[in-house]
């Protein structure tokens, strides 16, 4: 019988909630079909979700075609609409067997929002990963005015600790040596659990108890919400990673109060002065987008100043774009030209940044998790380039011999 493919688009939580598709599905019996597992944070996010299943119809043209994900949450009746669909899934009725037993409703969404818990969900590992991904959180309670991501994932909730560190060993008793925590707002983590305990709580207790892990990566963070105890950690415990990814999003005060974020440039700043002063050797990563409603040339600079003043190394730009239902689709719009062309001058600052950043490494040593042969990531999540011979997942030390402008390049084993 021809099999079951699961296309995952998006952040990392899809490429967890693919493993536990797969799963689910398969227990269902489900064959012969093919699984879109769709994000909706751009439009042109969507754009590739359509393109994605025309291209899987084509491919696989006689195959039940599935589409589920934040896109099918959101606009249910867009995707039910395409010819090449068979059936519309919502992001609950995604992870439950019972959604993949024919003949099933052609469309099942549920009110996100009326859902207050989570529950973990055991997965055996991530087909064609080196680094496994465990969810610690779902949804989110802000509305930042470009944000549709609420009402595809809903509000804020927790996995319980202990769900947590029972998915995470039984990954690392697997083979995984990197895990990464992830979710829509992981620093939002425990504010609806009893107690309150927040992200570093978690990170601090999951190391203890889990002392065989030897990498732990966070997703994601939003700038005002990281704890005191994810600051200690962050100085004191070598096995969560020198690397920090950061939802800033932009340089300036205005288009942040626009937008509805909760920090201001000067906080930004501060988070990542912070980080420097207790990692020096730290590697900052940021969400930035260009052209959000009513941001001029003035606004625009600040926020290309950020960069340097921050001193961001990775960085994922987003061009703005209205998503239907949002505050920032009602906000006067930058023309899109200008959209493009304040996109490519952050991604050209980015280039130059990582390239800094890179150069910073050259003739040390780092400790690259090898992702395929060839290719792996530093403990600060920075590419690098592999002598032959390591395995995928295993963690080589490796003399830094040059850098590329997007890689480093080793010369052999430490």
């Amino acid at each position: 019988m021809p099999g079951l493919d699961v296309i995952t688009l998006g952040c990392r939580l899809n490429a967890f909630e693919s493993e536990v598709i797969r799963r689910e599905a398969a227990a269902a019996g489900l064959e012969d079909a093919v699984i879109v597992n769709t994000c909706a944070v751009t439009a042109e996010a969507e754009r590739q979700a359509r393109q994605a299943i025309r291209r899987a119809r084509r491919a696989r043209p006689h195959a039940r075609l599935i589409v589920t994900g934040c896109a099918a949450q959101i606009a249910p009746e867009r995707y039910a609409g395409m010819a090449e669909v068979d059936q519309v899934l919502g992001n609950l009725a995604k992870l439950k067997a019972e959604s993949y037993r024919a003949p099933g409703a052609r469309v099942t969404v549920d009110d996100i929002m009326a859902v207050h818990e989570t529950a973990a969900h055991l997965v055996e590992g991530f087909e064609g990963r080196a680094r496994a991904f465990v969810e610690v959180q779902q949804g989110c309670d802000h509305r930042c005015t470009f944000c549709v991501i609420p009402f595809g994932r809903g509000n804020n909730r927790s996995v319980p600790a202990g769900e947590v560190v029972a998915q995470t060993r039984a990954l690392v008793e697997r083979g995984y040596r990197e895990i990464v925590l992830t979710g829509v707002d992981i620093s939002g983590y425990g504010a609806d659990l009893p107690g309150k305990p927040g992200l570093g709580q978690l990170a601090r207790r999951l190391l203890k108890i889990v002392p065989e892990l030897p990498r732990l990566r966070l997703s994601s963070l939003d700038p005002a919400e990281i704890d005191g105890d994810l600051w200690r950690l962050l100085a004191e415990e070598p096995r969560l990673m020198p690397h920090l990814h950061l939802s800033i999003q932009a340089g300036d005060d205005l288009v942040l109060k626009r937008m509805k974020r909760r920090h201001s440039r000067a906080e930004a700043l501060e988070v990542a002065r912070r980080a420097r002063a207790l990692r020096p050797d730290i590697v900052l990563g940021a969400d930035l987008i260009a052209g959000f409603p009513t941001e001029d040339e003035e606004m625009f600079e600040r926020s290309l100043d950020f960069i340097e003043k921050a001193g961001l190394d990775l960085l994922h730009v987003f061009p703005f774009s209205p998503r239907e239902g949002t505050p920032a689709a009602r906000m006067p719009q930058v023309p899109k030209p200008a959209i493009r062309e304040r996109a490519r001058r952050l991604r050209d600052a980015g280039k130059a940044r990582l390239a800094r950043a890179l150069a910073r490494f050259v003739g040390g040593r780092v400790a690259a998790l090898v992702e395929k042969p060839g290719n792996g990531r530093s403990e600060h999540y920075l590419p690098v380039t592999l002598p032959p011979g390591a395995a995928d997942g295993e963690i080589r030390t490796v003399r830094i011999a040059a850098a590329s402008a997007t890689a480093l390049i080793a010369e052999g084993v430490g």
